[in-house]
């Protein structure tokens, strides 16, 4: 009788067990579909539209973020990510004003901006460093600021450059009033220079690259080269105060997805090269290829990592401007950019 008892207890903790086991699996495929539900239905959330302004025709300063568009690195950030041209007015006013939710610019026109009223904020260095400067033809002989006396500069008419010149001028002595000033607009540099002008101001890495290509050899004065206080940041992203302070999960969102497509250009340049070259087929593909091998170690160049700035680079060039009465007022400087966005090192 005992034995039989035992032997019924023992079915029956056997059955229990069983029972037990079904439950616990049906939960599990339960819990393993709800959570497939969940990611499902996270997957098919509608994306957030957002604009990005560019500063100026497409270029490898922007490579970056057709990277990220069409990688799909925006949209893992869940954002649906339009690039645009500027209008008229330009990036700031476009991205102050809420036409654009983000644009390209200067750190330059960013702190004028700012003195002037209009909120904008840098969220990340595009460029670590200033890698602009003066070029003209090697045979004319320009490889000084000294050397600009006699000389006429082609530019876009901003007291900036004067004041850049004048700057450069003033560590040998020259005399920036024997330079003659032509505003030249969009006209094509190695045009102007043989026909209108002597020296213009230029990026190396798309314009110093593509006289690399066609042949050409100039001489470079680097503002770098001159004085630390001109080593700014120059291009970078910006966007306003208004997205900070009320969509700061979409600008942190933004900014992530820009950092891995910069990234992606660092590490890839050849291919990231041909993400800008297919998405923008206009465009000489042979200085794509040449301007993005040349850029791309300088996105980051010594930073920690890419898109990180440093207020002394604020605080150096805004006294500066200061300085040489083109501000009305110093800049607040922590106001003016933050790294707060930016992906964790």
């Amino acid at each position: 009788m005992e034995t039989s008892n035992r032997s019924k207890k023992s079915r029956g903790i056997v059955a229990l067990s069983s029972m037990l086991a079904v439950v616990i699996m049906l939960a599990g495929c339960g819990s393993n579909k709800n959570n497939n539900e969940t990611d499902k239905a996270a997957s098919e959330q509608p994306l957030t539209k957002v604009k990005v302004v560019l500063d100026w025709t497409p270029n490898t300063n922007h490579t970056g973020l057709y990277v990220a568009r069409d990688k799909g690195y925006f949209k893992e950030q869940g954002l649906d990510v339009e690039i645009i041209q500027p209008g008229q007015d330009g990036a700031d006013k476009m991205v102050a004003a809420g036409g654009a939710e983000f644009g390209v610019g200067y750190q330059e026109s960013l702190t004028m901006a700012r003195i002037a009223g209009l909120p904008l904020v840098s969220v990340a260095a595009v460029i670590q460093h200033n890698t602009s400067g003066f070029a003209s033809p090697q045979a004319k002989g320009i490889d000084s600021p000294k050397k600009f006396e006699g000389k006429t500069y082609g530019g876009w008419g901003a007291p900036v450059e004067e004041a850049v010149i004048g700057s450069l001028m003033q560590e040998e002595n020259a005399d920036v009033s024997k330079v003659k000033m032509l505003s030249i607009g969009d006209t094509d540099f190695f045009t102007a220079v043989k026909r209108d002008i002597d020296f213009a101001w230029i990026y190396y890495a798309w314009t110093g690259v593509e006289a690399e290509l066609r042949g050409e050899k100039l001489n470079m004065v680097y503002l770098t080269d001159y004085s630390d206080k001109l080593d700014y940041y120059t291009p970078l992203l910006e966007t306003s105060e208004k997205m900070i302070a009320e969509k700061p999960e979409i600008v942190k969102a933004f900014v992530a997805g820009a950092a891995q497509g910069y990234q992606y250009a660092i590490d890839h340049p050849e291919d990231a090269a041909e993400v800008l070259i297919k998405a923008e087929p206009d465009l000489n593909a042979d200085l794509v290829r040449a301007s993005q091998k040349w850029l791309s170690p300088k996105y980051t160049d010594d930073a920690s990592q890419w898109g990180i700035q440093k207020k002394e680079v604020w605080v150096n060039y805004s006294q500066w401007m200061f300085d040489h009465k083109l501000l009305e007022q110093e800049l607040d400087a922590d106001k003016a950019f933050t790294n707060d966005f930016l992906p964790k090192a």
